[in-house]
Order: C-alpha cells, then structure tokens, then sequence
C-alpha cells in the first residue's frame, strides 16, 4: 500500500463523516452552517482532483514487457507472446495472456478488464470473438494461472499500434482517483509494444 492509497482512503473516510456531520448539522436547524462545511470539503476535494489530474498529465507512460505482470490486488495479467501474421487487409496479432492469482486463501476474479489495440490515430481495435477463449472474468483459485488467447485484426493503414491492458468505466475505480496511479484519471494507458 502506497501513500498515495492511504490518502485516497483518509479522503474517502473524510467524504463519509463530513457529509454525515453536514446532515447532523442541517436536520438541527443550522443549514448556513452546514453549507459552510459542504463549501469548505468541495474547495479541499477540487484540490484533490486536480493533483491526481497533474500528476497523471507529467507521469510517463507505463510500458509493459513480454511476461511482466500488471496486478490489481492479487490478480495479476500478463502479455506472455505476440505473433504477428499477414492478411491480405493488414496484420493479425495472437495475444497469449496469462492470467493468475497471488492469493493464499481466497478465490478471486477481476471484472471490467480491458485489452484491446490502438493505432497511432486513436483507432480502438476489439479481439474478435472466440466463445472458446478463458473470459476474463475467470473465477481464479489461490496460486492458480490460466492462460487464454486473443486475436486482433488491424487495418494496413495502421502503424505504430500497441497493446492496451487496463480497466475501463465503472471497474476503474478507485485507481482513477488516485495520485499516482498508472490508471488515474488522464494518465496514458498501460501498453504492450507490439511487433
């Protein structure tokens, strides 16, 4: 744990008693009181917000190599083998991802992962479907690994194209409030060059 994550959590904790305390205040007949103190924690948040903004703006992109875990919590991916082949529209890239668990007790899975490839132009690139690849969302046992595979089709147009592996929306949270963190809000996304 960083101190960036027992910030995020003292904040967390504040947000919890001050909005109970402005409440308190309110429902005992001092609202001018009350809004003073919502005014005074919306000023110090806004503060917050645009740290994490500032820091994820300067901080450089995190850029994975080939086996290097990325782990959120005890779950940890990994980009374990790319493979490039031509098509008659582009280039194919099989992705051999290796999912696995550093919990001693507890099953685990992770939702909201994203993998997906972006081209220099922003262009988003989704795997194409396979009902027989491991979802993402594999219910992991303690020290277990799977191993699954996705297949990427991208344009000739292309160029430059990596590798992205994070977590997206609502899945995403509390990393995209957090100081520091390589999926915080504006930081560049955790990439995997491709060959």
């Amino acid at each position: 744990m960083t101190i960036s994550d027992l910030l995020f959590i003292g904040i967390f904790l504040a947000t919890v008693l001050i909005l109970c305390a402005s409440a308190f205040i309110a429902l005992r007949g001092r609202p001018g009181q009350a809004v003073r103190l919502l005014s005074m924690y919306g000023i110090g948040l806004a503060i917050y917000l645009g740290l994490v903004v500032v820091v994820s703006l300067n901080s450089p992109q995190r850029i994975m190599a080939l086996g290097e875990n990325r782990c959120f919590d005890d779950w940890c991916i990994s980009v374990d083998d790319i493979t490039r082949s031509d098509s008659p529209t582009g280039a194919i890239y099989s992705v051999t991802l290796r999912m696995s668990s550093r919990a001693r007790r507890v099953s685990q899975r992770e939702n909201g992962l994203a993998v997906y490839i972006l081209d220099e132009k922003g262009r988003r690139f989704e795997a194409i479907a396979d009902p027989a690849a491991a979802p993402f969302n594999s219910l992991l046992l303690p020290g277990q690994s799977i191993t699954t595979v996705r297949t990427f089709e991208v344009p000739a147009t292309s160029s430059q194209s990596v590798l992205v592996v994070g977590h997206e929306g609502a899945f995403n949270f509390p990393g995209m409030v957090i100081i520091g963190d390589d999926s915080s809000l504006f930081h560049k996304p955790t990439i995997v060059r491709l060959p």
